[in-house]
């Protein structure tokens, strides 16, 4: 029973989450022989002022480039 999680940043909307499970699931599924059934996924969306990266939060830092 495969349980993978996913941490990213909030803003993706429904949509993209659904289609996110889905290809991870497949994957899965394909690479690993894994039951669909059984494979869980779990998004755990973080605020931007609780990331950082090399030091800075990421709802200081000036590229808007990370998502």
């Amino acid at each position: 029973m495969p349980f993978i999680m996913v941490k990213m940043l909030k803003g993706r909307n429904q949509e993209q989450k659904r289609q996110l499970v889905k290809t991870i699931t497949d994957a899965m599924v394909d690479i690993c022989d894994a039951n669909p059934d059984g494979t869980m996924v779990v998004i755990e969306e973080v605020e931007k002022d609780h990331w950082s990266r090399g030091g800075v939060l990421i709802s200081d830092r000036v590229d808007t480039e990370v998502k």
